[in-house]
């Protein structure tokens, strides 16, 4: 029998080999578990260590690349099961959802989670109710009046404090006092809607009492959001002891990866194993907390390493050690002249157009001048807008070099087969008139009636135009396609553009009598239905094209689902036209975007130049032998934007209870520009390139402390390829 292990905690910064050393630890704890069960059959120690071992790792591209890496290191001996927090907690949710019912006296039925653009839409159909209700008729004389953005943000904003208070372990009935002692003057959110009147504590309040009502209106109708699967995992079924004994009984070993990113209340679960005798493997990485203020609480975790036997890893990468402290102090003093070594290089212009063209046209040189190869190059930004995606996009691929956005976020609606498969519904289902303009028709006409193969539309722009204008009869009730002769010169249209659209005119006379004649109703079987007999006989579909319409698809079971449920507590439910129009009009607001599948290779993965916010770049834990920094004098650099909720430095463990100051903003703020640039650094071989334009996309000075970088480093002569 072997010695009870002391549970390990492995601390290091930007690739020490941290995970490396976990995946050692994790196979020295499988050939332990195998020699305590050598006199077992194969198949059940196999089983066994299958489902006694907890793996968690933090997001989602990490979870996938730590399993293969366990996977190959036990030589696929059993398989590995790693989960993310937020996933884990959500599969225990469901599987122990009896427990849950029991203890919160909720009808039984399975839960169903929520989208967070689901969320949104049903959480302002409630809150505009919530504010009619007559115990809530003093919200007229408090000035909260909330319309277009400002309502969208409030309720945006408030669905994430019952996320980061499910993550903190924090009751939800708490948050009142959090904001009231937390936020400096109380909130100034409603400052630009003129409510001089407002008392400072209604907003707070109102908050509160809104979450409250939120939470309630979900469990009643068995919805979750991540925010509840925190909650009710950490406040309702951990404590329960008939869990309690199931993870006894059923985990010995955690093995937990990038710990510095997990919610506050992983603390609290992995605390419990390590007190029930569980053994523990944890990796933390104090220049990483790239979660902080999206529900991590690094410092909290932190708190497990006194539990566990240390292991400080100090092998840096070179540029990192060598230079990372000189790089920090010159960000931090405006002041300083110092010259930097050669690794360090800047391309600088005047405007910010001529700044995102000579980058890209630089990195197209040197791919071609065989000094790097795509995949050696990143391309890191504070933010990336839509001119500096298309021009890196644009150029690098005219030149033949792929290029990868990480985690692009596009609009379901921009791809025009989505958008013409909504038309489609509109042409079909009736009530939908308002929905659609005759440009949708006449894109629809173009992209539905391509040829076999893809080379060209049948029905090119002009014709279609043509036809939208004269055979689109629009009817609030029932818009319908007229016959081509309605066009005072359809024969000029020509044959086969004729053809193609008396075919796509059946098609919806024939779709539109089946639904009337009841034989189905759901949009999910037309939409399936338009997409094999319109769509797969006539496109080679790209993958991101694929992408699309498969998130369109789970979309609109998704949205069915929902109401599904909701009209089964309804009294009064809308009319399933109303209910198909508001689907329409969430996708047509852009606010559902395609989220394509990781593809996964055999054999070695195709090179590619990665292009990155700071944020999506420190997620994917990778790095690059070049670096180029782009906007590197902006003060977004300084600043957490997007990747810090409202209001969550309240909601992490250690916070004292005083209200939170502009010095204190100022200091975090200073503290994460630390991080990530030794955590870049970290991540970098040979070369960082600061990109520096005088002037931002708005044509402002940019002055952010970086700009001490582009002052102490050699500036790149370019050779411009137009010049060649």
């Amino acid at each position: 029998m072997s010695v009870k292990r002391t549970s390990l905690w492995i601390e290091g910064t930007t690739r020490t080999g941290k995970t490396t050393q976990l995946v050692r630890e994790f196979c020295d704890w499988v050939e332990n578990k195998r020699q305590d069960k050598i006199t077992s059959s194969v198949q059940s120690v196999t089983q066994n260590l299958a489902s006694s071992v907890l793996i968690f790792s933090a997001n989602d591209d990490n979870r996938r690349r730590l399993a293969d890496r366990l996977s190959l290191a036990v030589n696929g001996s059993y398989p590995i099961h790693c989960k993310t927090p937020i996933g884990w907690m959500r599969d225990e949710i469901n599987l122990f959802w009896p427990l849950l019912f029991e203890e919160l006296s909720l009808k039984a039925q399975f839960p169903l989670l929520l989208r967070p653009e689901t969320e949104q839409f049903l959480a302002t159909q409630l809150w505009r109710f919530f504010c009619t209700t007559q115990e809530r008729s003093h919200l007229n004389h408090s000035g909260v009046v909330l319309t277009g953005n400002s309502e969208f943000r409030f309720i945006r904003q408030t669905l994430d404090l019952l996320q980061l208070a499910g993550a903190s372990g924090i009751m939800v009935e708490h948050i009142p006092y959090i904001l009231e002692h937390g936020l400096e003057a109380g909130e100034h959110f409603l400052e630009e809607l003129n409510n001089s009147q407002r008392e400072e504590t209604v907003l707070p309040q109102l908050r509160g009492d809104f979450i409250l009502a939120w939470q309630d209106w979900c469990l009643k109708r068995g919805f979750l959001t991540y925010g509840l699967i925190y909650t009710l995992y950490w406040r309702y079924l951990l404590p329960l002891p008939q869990y309690q004994h199931h993870l006894i009984t059923r985990y010995q070993g955690i093995f937990a990866d990038d710990l510095d990113d997990y919610p506050g209340i992983t603390k609290d679960l992995f605390q419990f194993f390590l007190d029930h005798n569980a053994f523990g493997v944890f990796t933390y990485n104090p220049d990483g907390q790239v979660r902080l203020g999206l529900n991590a609480d690094p410092d909290y975790l932190y708190q497990l390493s006194s539990h566990c036997q240390l292991k400080i890893l100090s092998n840096y990468p070179r540029i990192q050690s060598d230079y990372g402290d000189l790089i920090v102090q010159l960000s931090t003093n405006p002041l300083s002249v110092e010259s930097l070594p050669d690794c360090f290089t800047s391309i600088q212009t005047i405007s910010r157009a001529e700044l995102l063209r000579n980058t890209a046209n630089f990195i197209v040189d040197t791919i071609k001048n065989k000094q790097i190869n795509p995949e050696d190059v990143a391309i890191i930004a504070p933010g990336l807008d839509e001119i500096a995606r298309y021009t890196f996009i644009e150029i690098l691929s005219a030149a033949n070099i792929p290029i990868k956005p990480l985690n692009e976020q596009r609009s379901l609606i921009s791809f025009p087969l989505v958008k013409a498969l909504l038309t489609i519904l509109g042409l079909v289902y009736p009530g939908l008139g308002d929905c659609f303009r005759g440009d949708d028709i006449a894109q629809m006409l173009t992209t539905l009636t391509y040829n076999a193969d893809q080379t060209m539309a049948i029905i090119d722009p002009v014709r279609a135009g043509l036809i939208a204008d004269s055979c689109y009869e629009v009817k609030l009730k029932t818009p319908q396609l007229l016959p081509i002769e309605t066009y005072p010169r359809w024969d000029r249209i020509g044959h086969q553009a004729t053809a193609a659209y008396h075919r796509l005119v059946d098609w919806i006379k024939e779709t539109k009598k089946q639904v009337n004649q009841e034989q189905f109703l759901s949009p999910m079987i037309v939409l399936d239905k338009a997409i094999q007999d319109l769509i797969e006989t006539q496109y080679k579909l790209s993958y991101q094209q694929l992408s699309a319409l498969r998130e369109l698809t789970e979309t609109t079971q998704h949205f069915w689902e929902i109401d599904r449920r909701l009209r089964q507590y309804d009294p009064n439910p809308k009319s399933r036209q109303e209910t198909l129009m508001e689907f329409i009009q969430l996708l047509q607001r852009g606010t559902i975007t395609a989220n394509p599948r990781p593809m996964y290779y055999l054999g070695q993965e195709p090179g590619y130049v990665t292009l990155a916010t700071i944020f999506q770049y420190r997620s994917l834990r990778t790095s690059h032998r070049w670096q180029f920094w782009l906007d590197i004098s902006s003060n977004l650099w300084e600043k957490g934007g997007a990747s810090v909720l409202f209001c969550a430095p309240l909601f992490l463990r250690e916070w004292s209870g005083r209200t939170l100051t502009p010095e204190d903003e100022f200091e975090a703020d200073q503290a994460r520009l630390k991080r990530i640039l030794r955590d870049l650094l970290g991540r970098v071989e040979e070369k960082v390139i600061f990109c520096h334009s005088d002037l931002s996309v708005k044509g402002t000075e940019q002055t952010g402390s970086l700009l001490t970088l582009v002052n102490g480093s050699q500036e790149i002569e370019l050779i411009m390829n137009n010049k060649k």
